[in-house]
C-alpha cells in the first residue's frame, strides 16, 4: 500500500485536519501548563544560590527553547517551499513567526527579569542574550517582510530566504556559552551529563517546555486555517463550506 505522503499538503485537506487537531493540543497545553506552574511554582524547592528568584526559569527556559525550534520549523517549512513549490509550505513559516517572535520576546524579558537581580543589570552585550536579540529582530524582519509584498508567491519566496539564512544564528545561540567567555550560565539539562537540578525542579521546566510545544502548535494550527481561508477564498471549496459563506 502505497503512502500518500503529499495528502495534506494540499490546503483544503490540512484544513479540516488543523481543525480537528488544534483543540486538542490547545488542551494539553492547558493542562500541562497548570501541571508544570504548580510543581514549579509550590512543590519545587528554593535553589541554594538564587533563592526564589530562580523559577522564573520555568517561563525564561521553555520561551528560549521555543524561540528556536519554531524558527528552524519555519526554515524547513521554507526549504519544503523552494523545493517542492507547496502552497502550504509557505502558510505554515507564516503563521509560525508571530509565535516565535512572542517566544523570542518572552525570553529577553524573562531573561532581564532574572538577570537584573542575579547579575545586577537588566542587560549585558553577552553572547547569547546579543543571539537571542538577533533572532527576534529576524522574526520581525520576517514578518515586515512578507506583509510588505502583495503577491504571495513573492512573498513566501523572499521569507524563505530569510528564514533559511537566519537559521545560521540558531546553533550560535545554543553554543554562545561553550564557544565564548560569555556571563550567561551553561545548560542545566543536558543530553550527555546528569541535570544540575533537583528532579522535582527539572521535572516542572520538563512539563512547562510540553506545555509551550502543544501551544505552539495549538496556536499554528489555528492560525494556518485563518491565512488557508484567506488565501484560497477565491477557490470553489472555501465558498462551500459553512463558516464563509455569507462573505463578500
Amino acid at each position: 500500500m502505497s503512502i500518500r505522503w503529499f495528502h495534506y499538503a494540499a490546503p483544503q485537506t490540512f484544513y479540516g485536519l488543523a481543525g480537528r487537531l488544534w483543540p486538542w493540543f490547545a488542551g494539553l497545553a492547558v493542562a500541562l501548563a497548570l501541571t508544570g506552574l504548580a510543581i514549579g511554582l509550590v512543590l519545587a524547592p528554593a535553589d541554594s544560590v538564587q533563592g526564589e528568584g530562580y523559577r522564573i526559569i520555568y517561563v525564561h527556559v521553555p520561551t528560549s527553547w521555543m524561540s528556536m525550534v519554531i524558527y528552524l520549523a519555519m526554515a524547513f517549512w521554507s526549504v519544503l517551499g523552494l523545493v517542492f513549490n507547496t502552497r502550504l509550505s509557505g502558510m505554515m513559516a507564516l503563521t509560525l513567526a508571530p509565535t516565535g517572535a512572542l517566544c523570542a520576546f518572552l525570553s529577553l524579558w524573562t531573561g532581564a527579569l532574572w538577570g537584573k537581580p542575579m547579575w545586577g543589570t537588566w542587560w549585558v552585550w553577552d553572547a547569547r542574550l546579543t543571539s537571542e536579540l538577533i533572532l527576534f529582530f529576524l522574526y520581525l524582519g520576517y514578518m515586515a517582510l512578507t506583509s510588505a509584498i502583495d503577491d504571495p508567491k513573492r512573498s513566501d519566496r523572499a521569507g524563505a530566504l530569510v528564514a533559511i539564512v537566519g537559521a545560521v544564528n540558531v546553533p550560535i545561540i545554543y553554543f554562545s556559552v561553550k564557544w565564548w567567555n560569555t556571563l550567561h550560565q551553561g545548560a542545566s539539562v543536558s543530553l550527555t551529563k546528569s541535570p544540575s537540578m533537583s528532579q522535582t525542579m527539572l521535572w516542572g521546566m520538563i512539563i512547562m517546555a510540553l506545555a509551550y510545544w502543544m501551544m505552539s502548535i495549538a496556536l499554528t494550527l489555528y492560525r494556518v486555517r485563518s491565512q488557508i481561508l484567506w488565501r484560497e477564498r477565491h477557490t470553489e471549496w472555501v465558498r462551500q463550506l459553512p463558516e464563509v459563506r455569507g462573505w463578500t
